[in-house]
């Protein structure tokens, strides 16, 4: 099928194009409500410049072969963990080191690790099958768990959080025994005491809040703080929001929220447009993955559907983590939400990741049907 053809135009997954631009549209409404609490308008005109420049980077990924780089898979991985070594010649911003100074922006390498080792781990999965022993397993961990530790030094715990469940989601694909990965799970919970003892005193902290958090009263010192006010916000959002119901509390204290328009903004989103919007939000994320798992189910090109399923993980854990910990259900972990949250290469490689899933809905050559996956009954 040639490209320039028609064929591409009812293959290509209008539902992944749809479900991005409102989520897009949704969390800058969201970054605008932030500017006006906070009485400032920077975050929103910047995001706003990288949507114009997001765009394009999703159409490119849609446009160029995935198949090109499988071959590349591997030197994106060393290329992404040389830049994770970097950032640790720079000094320290906000208590980390996490990104690298280009003059009028900055480039955080974390970014392009998580999606270099998905595509380094479609490209070690897509014909082997070692790793249905646990032998086998040891290269695709390493692959994994190199970046993940040299992002969790920066210190940065929510990113390197989503290394994991990418890593078993691609191994459940690509056939692993499931006993196998069950052992290993456990292994790592047995094996937890251990990473707690090397957890820094903030982290720590983080944890314990939200086994300390209680309902009402007032704010309390220190990151209970954030999980208080994150949940307050956006409980004053109501059913249908501060835009219809204007604002129910008069002190402007109420409305603190540090991180509002990034790590914060589903808040921003339930406090400007109540119940209806944060449901809004949530079913354009179920049908956005949904159809993303479909894509990845539907394609029996071995790279092409374990990248898909690798997007799918990496994206939905993201976002679990994200809305989990605005509403007190898990620590606060600094991880922004793809595609709503405030921030230049979160947005340009979410897009990016977007055009490559739907890349391989329309490549030309690959047979796109409704079969299971190959080794979906295997364990």
């Amino acid at each position: 099928m040639d490209f320039q053809s028609t064929t591409w135009w009812r293959r290509c997954p209008w539902t992944v194009a749809g479900c991005t631009l409102a989520l897009m549209l949704v969390g800058l409404t969201g970054i605008h409500r932030g500017d006006e609490l906070a009485h400032a308008g920077e975050f929103f005109s910047k995001q706003v410049v990288w949507i114009i420049l997001g765009v394009p980077a999703l159409i490119l990924a849609m446009v160029v072969p995935y198949r090109s780089l499988r071959h590349s898979s591997y030197l994106w991985l060393a290329l992404s963990v040389f830049l994770l070594v970097i950032v640790y010649f720079f000094p320290a911003k906000w208590g980390s080191r996490r990104w690298v100074p280009l003059g009028i922006m900055n480039f955080q390498p974390s970014e392009l690790a998580k999606l270099a080792c998905i595509l380094a781990l479609a490209r070690y999965l897509m014909y082997r099958e070692n790793y249905r022993h646990l032998t086998g397993l040891v290269v695709p961990f390493l692959i994994a768990l190199v970046p993940m530790g040299l992002i969790l030094k920066e210190p940065d715990l929510g990113t390197s959080l989503l290394f994991l469940p990418v890593l078993f989601a691609m191994l459940f694909a690509a056939g692993a025994r499931l006993t196998h990965l069950a052992m290993i799970g456990v292994l790592g919970l047995l094996v937890s005491p251990v990473f707690w003892m090397g957890m820094s005193a903030e982290q720590k902290s983080r944890v314990t809040a939200v086994f300390l958090q209680r309902d009402g009263g007032p704010a309390p010192p220190g990151d209970g703080y954030h999980l208080h006010q994150s949940k307050q916000v956006l409980a004053l959002g109501g059913t249908v929001g501060s835009e219809f119901a204007g604002t129910t509390v008069e002190d402007p204290l109420a409305y603190h929220l540090p991180a509002c328009r990034t790590d914060f903004v589903f808040c921003m989103v339930g406090e400007r447009w109540g119940l209806a919007g944060t449901l809004t939000v949530l079913v354009l994320y179920l049908v956005l993955y949904g159809r993303g798992l479909w894509i990845a189910a539907a394609t029996r090109e071995p790279f092409g559907r374990l990248v898909g399923v690798g997007i799918v993980a990496l994206l939905a854990t993201q976002t679990v983590i994200n809305i989990g910990m605005t509403v007190g259900l898990i620590p606060i972990t600094g991880i922004t939400l793809p595609l709503l949250s405030y921030g230049g290469s979160s947005l340009l490689f979410t897009c990016l990741a977007l055009g490559l899933l739907m890349n391989i809905a329309i490549r030309p050559g690959y047979e796109i049907r409704g079969e299971p996956f190959r080794f979906g009954a295997t364990g």
